[in-house]
């Protein structure tokens, strides 16, 4: 099943409120936020064999592709948010 099929009421809420783009990346980022919990709570059982304190360093590296990931996500909202519709 494909992001479209699975998420499709989401998909429409977003849509409707936010326009198709914002909307589609409204919900990319729930899906990243979503990610980053379930790697957390990975990482409280895969923990490094150096230092049991952190994750593993595997799953520190997802994580942070994830934070980036959504960072950009985010700055584009913020861009799409500040520009004026042409008159």
């Amino acid at each position: 099943m494909n992001a479209f099929d699975e998420h499709r009421d989401e998909l429409e809420h977003h849509e409707q409120m936010y326009g198709a783009e914002r909307g589609r990346l409204a919900v990319a980022l729930d899906r990243i936020t979503n990610a980053l919990v379930l790697a957390g709570q990975h990482g409280i059982y895969c923990v490094s064999a150096r230092n049991p304190a952190v994750p593993a360093m595997d799953l520190r590296m997802i994580n942070q592709e994830l934070v980036h990931a959504k960072e950009l996500v985010q700055s584009v909202m913020e861009v799409m948010r500040n520009k004026k519709p042409a008159s």
